[in-house]
């Protein structure tokens, strides 16, 4: 049984098995990615009305064929705000952070605080890459110091 939309964003399709409809083009992807050993991909994911780190792993998912890796979720900046939708574990995806407004609560205004952005550094000298994700007051939410995988 295939989700009736209203309950998914994107590509998940609220069906945590094999990866189906236009979850499909992420699995091969992922599969992809893994296959030709790229390493260091991250996904910053914007236009989401709040901010979380989300860290998906094969150990988790129901589809293996993949790299462990890292998706930042913020923004946008100035915009009414609303909670996520539950995550699909296709991918295997654990919240390690998550900053929404309460639940039940949707469209706030910027004044609510529920803004946020984020920041990427990346060390000249270790190669770690750092993410913060921040609220519209520029204060530090989480940070996520990434060291470089070697091939």
């Amino acid at each position: 049984m295939v989700s009736d939309g209203d309950d998914f964003e994107a590509l998940a399709n609220d069906e945590p098995g094999e990866p189906l409809g236009r979850e499909r083009e992420i699995a091969g992807l992922l599969k992809a990615i893994r296959d030709e050993r790229i390493r260091n991909v991250v996904w910053l994911t914007a236009d989401v009305h709040y901010t979380a780190a989300h860290h998906y792993s094969p150990e988790r998912a129901s589809f293996k064929e993949f790299a462990p890796f890292w998706e930042f979720v913020s923004g946008p900046l100035h915009a009414g705000t609303f909670g996520p939708g539950e995550l699909d574990a296709t991918f295997g995806p654990q919240v390690v952070f998550q900053k929404a407004p309460p639940e039940g609560q949707s469209n706030l205004p910027p004044s609510a605080g529920y803004q946020f952005f984020g920041q990427v550094d990346l060390d000249g000298e270790s190669d770690a890459l750092t993410v913060t994700l921040m609220d519209s007051a520029g204060t530090a939410l989480h940070k996520q110091v990434l060291e470089p995988q070697s091939a």
